[in-house]
């Protein structure tokens, strides 16, 4: 399985990335022929022109919204005109994982009627629990946000990916990270500020939980532009041991089990 950072911003588009979207790519057979399989963890603001630096969008299997502010899925509006008016022809419908009320907030963010929206272009489905696409195995685990959110635990190639999506400190988010191989982790906020709860994870909670539950490489993701990166990555240093290094937009992580 491979992992591609797409957009790894946080809360908006800054200078050097987009928002969130991470690509995830893995070998399964489908039919007669082995082929690669891509799905993306959420499309925020700004990833989808990024996307097509590494893969034709039209390649695409399956999107995962983590939740619903527009940092994780505006970029679905984009999408749904490059499949609906593409000149190879309307593309075939795929699906689309989200919360409650997904396919009503894609609507409205492109002022559609909210009775056909983007139905057409995209099978709008609701995190109900764990499920199949191809070689991914897929775990969705609620989270603590303001909206309904959640982390994702991806498997493939006998590894795991656990993906926090946007939290602040909670027992989910400790499922999420337990003995993954990779865990990205969003740190957000700085430790002595005056942060609200509920909402986000500064560097410190990330290398805690991390090394808590035993997550084998750290990935801190979804740092604010206004913040200086390094902060996050020296909170997180003092806590955890393993593997750990910052996002950035082009990175890729090979994640298999070769024993």
């Amino acid at each position: 399985m491979r992992l591609t950072v797409v957009g790894c911003s946080g809360s908006y588009p800054g200078p050097d990335s987009p928002a969130s979207c991470y690509l995830l790519e893995a070998e399964h057979q489908d039919g007669a022929e082995p082929r690669t399989w891509r799905i993306l963890l959420d499309l925020g603001s700004g990833a989808l022109g990024a996307l097509q630096t590494y893969v034709d969008p039209l390649s695409i299997d399956a999107v995962l919204l983590s939740h619903l502010h527009a940092d994780h899925c505006l970029d679905l509006a984009g999408y749904y005109v490059l499949r609906k008016y593409h000149p190879l022809g309307h593309q075939p419908r795929i699906p689309v994982w989200g919360p409650p009320d997904t396919a009503n907030r894609m609507a409205r963010a492109y002022d559609l009627d909210e009775v056909t929206g983007m139905h057409e272009e995209f099978d709008f489905r609701i995190w109900r629990g764990p499920l199949q696409i191809g070689p991914f195995a897929i775990d969705p685990i609620p989270v603590d946000h303001p909206i309904d959110a959640f982390g994702l635990r991806v498997s493939a190639d006998g590894a795991t990916l656990g993906y926090s999506g946007d939290t602040g400190p909670c027992p989910g988010l400790d499922e999420v990270a337990r003995g993954v191989d990779l865990l990205l982790a969003e740190a957000s906020f700085r430790t002595g500020d005056n942060n609200p709860g509920s909402l986000h994870l500064t560097g410190a909670d990330c290398g805690e939980v991390a090394s808590r539950v035993g997550s084998k490489r750290l990935v801190l993701t979804h740092i604010p532009p206004w913040f200086d990166k390094a902060d996050a990555l020296a909170e997180a240093e003092a806590l955890y041991s393993g593997p750990l290094e910052l996002a950035r937009a082009g990175a890729t992580y090979e994640l298999r089990n070769d024993s």
